[in-house]
């Protein structure tokens, strides 16, 4: 019964490992305790075989615990256990990002006001470009009504024109089909800084109300 006890324990030792094993050896001295699966309070003066699934604690000889060993865990478990650790690191580096970009909303917008104006200077700077592009598009429709008047000759060989006045079309052309494309680029990046400030705004307004001075 001894002899199957200790083949057992041994097998158990491989199985926690060799750092696990010259752990439990530097805790000599110790009590090993745990709930097996049955509910029963076991102890022992070393690793106990029915725990081998659980956690077991060393209790120093005042009862304090001194440590804490196993489970041991299979191949598949080790997995699972890395991936949930995994996650569970990955979900605290979100949460500390999302706090440190909360205090940096916070810092850039103490209220709405401040918000709002800068939305305004954002919206202001991309109307500005905006109405550069329109106003050259405006100088490229002018020089356009002198180039086709002139190809008013040419119109039917257009072939005959010169080729000064072909080139002065051609640029025109894509001139014009450049600043409309920049206008439309525009448009869209306003509606990108609309919807960036909106967003920061349902956040930011949350936080203000966290900060605000509970009524009384």
């Amino acid at each position: 019964m001894k002899i199957t006890c200790w083949l057992t324990l041994g097998a158990l030792m491989v199985s926690i490992g060799a750092p696990a094993w010259a752990q439990t050896q530097s805790m000599s001295g110790g009590v090993y305790t745990c709930i097996d699966a049955k509910g029963r309070k076991l102890t022992a003066d070393r690793p106990i075989v029915e725990c081998i699934d659980r956690e077991q604690k060393v209790l120093n000889p005042s009862g304090t615990v001194r440590a804490k060993v196993g489970p041991s865990l299979t191949a598949q478990e080790k997995i699972e256990l890395e991936q949930k650790e995994k996650r569970e690191a990955e979900e605290r580096n979100r949460t500390v990002e999302e706090k440190r970009r909360d205090r940096a909303l916070l810092t850039r917008y103490p209220n709405k006001g401040v918000h709002d104006q800068e939305r305004a200077e954002a919206l202001a700077q991309v109307e500005a470009v905006t109405k550069a592009a329109t106003t050259r598009l405006t100088e490229l429709a002018r020089q356009r009504v002198a180039i086709d008047e002139e190809m008013e000759f040419y119109k039917k060989d257009p072939t005959k024109a010169p080729a000064y006045l072909r080139r002065q079309l051609e640029e025109n052309t894509q001139s014009q089909a450049v600043q409309k494309r920049f206008i439309g680029e525009q448009d869209a990046e306003a509606k990108r800084v609309n919807a960036r400030f909106d967003d920061e705004l349902v956040r930011l307004r949350q936080l203000w109300a966290q900060m605000a001075p509970a009524s009384k």
